[in-house]
Formats: C-alpha cells, structure tokens, sequence
C-alpha cells in the first residue's frame, strides 16, 4: 500500500542485493490472510507483524531477532564444525559467504593472506567487503580469515592422517605454538584436547 511499490517488493530488493541482503526486515501490514504472509517470508522478511499491532509486541520481535542473529555468531565462531553458511541471512548471503570462504581456502596456507588480498580475488573494494562481513559476522576480515583457519585446522585434525605441525603449516601458521594457542583462544581447548574429544564422541 505504499506509493511506488508495496513492502514485498522493497523486501524483495532488498533481500535480493548483495550490499543491504543482511537487513532484518520485519513485515508490517494489514495483509493478514495466510497466502500474504507464505509470500512475505518466501521474499525474504524475517518477521510477519499485522496490523493492529501492540508496539510492545513489535519491539519483543525486533529483539527477538538480534538475539538470535547474535547467539548464531557466537555459536559459529565458537564451534570448530560449524559452517559459515550458518550465519547467513539470505540466499544472496550465502552466495557471499561462500564465495568468501572459496577465496580464503584458495590461499590459506599463506601467512600473508589478508583483507587485501582477499578482497582483490573477490573483485570487491576493501571497505565494502570489511563492513559486509562485519554486518554479517560481527567479525573483522582479519577475525574471519583466522577463525576460517582453525576452523579448516579442526576439520583436517578430525580426519586424523595429519601431525599437528603439518596442520598448522597447511593453514597458514609459521609456528605450531602460535597454531596452539589460537586454536585454544577460540575453542576453548588445544588441538590435542580436540582430538581426544573427537575420538571419545565417535
């Protein structure tokens, strides 16, 4: 009912668009049949509110919302399986995402992999890919690339035919200890701490 398109369509637009995708978007209307609202979340909305509404209810949404997104950042960064595709918001997100990670793991065995360098083999300027992945994760490109790291560390360390040193070198760490220690600060256990999970939990 808005002058020059309705609210599917900016949902849609924006969902759709590479730069804005990441955008809770929550749908406010009058439409309240059951088709109207399929629709509504098939383009994309994150909620569906009718009119009338309490303003109360409409904030427990909105916060609702950030909660999960936020408890969905912290579970992916902290769980050394999880796929970054869990983060995302939208389907153009995840094309982004994995586009993300294919240009990671092109280069991860280098220690000199950067936002640079990464943003160069996306064909994406610099500030736009920092805040992209900053909106999407609440990481920095640098946090990103180095939880990518651990996180293809702990997949080769679940394989089990690799040492640990040969691990760390094929994700891009120049020292075992340093490997050590950031895998600890991240998952909250060593690498061989996580073996031994591993093989307990098979």
């Amino acid at each position: 009912m808005m002058p020059g398109m309705d609210g599917f369509e900016l949902c849609e637009k924006i969902k759709s668009n590479i730069n804005h995708c990441h955008v809770p978007v929550v749908l406010l209307t009058s439409k309240t049949n059951v088709q109207s609202k399929i629709e509504g979340l098939e383009l994309g909305a994150d909620a569906y509110v009718e009119k009338p509404f309490s303003p109360d209810f409409l904030l427990a949404q909105i916060a609702s919302l950030l909660k999960n997104r936020n408890t969905l950042k912290t579970y992916f960064s902290s769980s050394p399986l999880v796929h970054i595709n869990s983060i995302a918001h939208s389907r153009a997100d995840e094309i982004f995402l994995q586009k993300l990670q294919a240009a990671i793991h092109k280069h991860i065995a280098n220690p000199e992999l950067d936002v640079d360098l990464i943003a160069d083999e996306m064909n994406i300027s610099r500030p736009t890919l920092y805040r992209k992945i900053k909106l999407i994760s609440d990481l920095s490109p640098n946090e990103l690339i180095n939880v990518t790291r651990l996180k293809k560390s702990a997949e080769l360390l679940n394989e089990g035919s690799l040492k640990i040193y040969e691990i760390s070198e094929l994700v891009g760490y120049s020292s075992q200890t340093h490997f050590g220690r950031n895998f600890a600060k991240q998952f909250g256990m060593s690498p061989t701490e996580y073996i031994q999970q591993q093989r307990k939990s098979v």
